[in-house]
């Protein structure tokens, strides 16, 4: 449990339902919900988008099979009217007593986008989030009926039930990599996710003023640096093929953080930077990766944790193994950062 005693807020993340076998997936979404939730993970994050199976039938799936983790369900107003988003985390809260987190998406895929005729330019998309989670919150907040009336949704004595109770209400995420998300996050007092760039970066620039921020990143570390590299290369070895493919889906996208982690492709890690990006330039996953000593990686997280990213959000765990070493990089920056 050292991430739970650490004073850290971490998610781990579920893996995603492209490429995986039907027959096999759920059984790997709940060990990996189950390792989670030992390791001390306050929760999970759940994608969406087209090729992925429902995030909300993935979130039943992991209440119902652990004690406390709290699926953070990613929602696109695209999607989903904000009245049935709101009435199933009310539902889910009512059948079970858990608390969800909701990380608002914008939609970052272009293709996903046109394939549902929805034309609309970036940064009207998060003017468009904005409304739609305040109309959200406002739902699960209640016990009045609400009338709103917007440019994107309005209601009229509109009430929620089953009435969700007010410690479950959910902690809200935006990503922040780009000015209308970071102004999004601000109007919602939302915590601002960023794709982060090298730790130093920050501490020259400090992230903003947002209500919170938190961090999406990979881990693998372990005592001895050489192991660690080792173990990383294995697990993302050069891929042309998936070069490729990151080329391709970085000219389909419009999203700010994509264009900025590729720009960070060029960065090196070594002894004195862990900050790794071959998985991400390898479309292995979205993320950049600390790789190195658990003393070395745990300086970086808390150069992160000082200047205010206090949520990490975790690449998907390879093992319960993993997320053992990832703790003990948790409780090494925790203790860095101890007043």
């Amino acid at each position: 449990m050292r991430m739970l005693d650490s004073g850290l807020k971490v998610f781990a993340t579920c893996p995603p339902s492209h490429g995986a076998a039907p027959s096999t997936y759920l059984r790997e979404v709940v060990d990996l919900a189950r390792w989670s939730e030992a390791a001390g993970c306050e929760g999970i994050l759940v994608y969406t988008d087209n090729g992925l199976v429902d995030p909300w039938l993935i979130a039943q799936e992991v209440i119902t099979h652990t004690e406390r983790l709290s699926p953070l369900v990613a929602v696109q107003p695209v999607y989903l009217h904000p009245y049935a988003a709101a009435k199933l985390v009310s539902s889910l809260g009512f059948l079970h007593g858990r608390r969800v987190y909701l990380n608002m998406v914008a939609g970052g895929f272009k293709n996903d986008l046109e394939a549902l005729h929805d034309p609309t330019p970036h940064d009207e998309r998060y003017a468009r989030l904005v409304e739609y989670t305040t109309l959200i919150m406002r739902l699960l907040r209640g016990p009045a009926p609400v009338t709103f009336e917007g440019r994107y949704y309005g209601v009229t004595n509109l009430k929620l039930a089953p009435a969700l109770a007010p410690d479950l209400v959910p902690g809200v995420f935006v990503s922040g990599s780009s000015d209308a998300g970071l102004a999004a996050a601000r109007q919602l007092g939302a915590l601002a996710v960023r794709y982060p760039k090298p730790a130093a970066e920050y501490e020259a620039v400090p992230p903003g003023d947002a209500a919170d921020w938190g961090i999406r990143i990979g881990i693998i570390a372990r005592e001895d640096r050489a192991e660690a590299w080792r173990v990383a290369r294995a697990r993302f070895p050069e891929d042309r093929k998936g070069q490729l493919a990151h080329q391709l889906a970085m000219k389909r996208s419009d999203s700010e953080w994509h264009k900025q982690l590729s720009q960070l492709g060029e960065t090196k890690a070594g002894d004195e930077q862990p900050y790794w990006m071959a998985p991400f330039e390898n479309y292995k996953t979205f993320c950049p990766y600390l790789v190195g000593s658990y003393d070395r990686v745990a300086d970086e997280v808390a150069r992160y944790v000082g200047v205010g990213y206090r949520t990490i959000i975790l690449d998907v765990p390879a093992s319960p193994e993993e997320l053992e070493h990832i703790g003990v990089v948790c409780e090494r920056a925790a203790e860095r950062v101890a007043p």
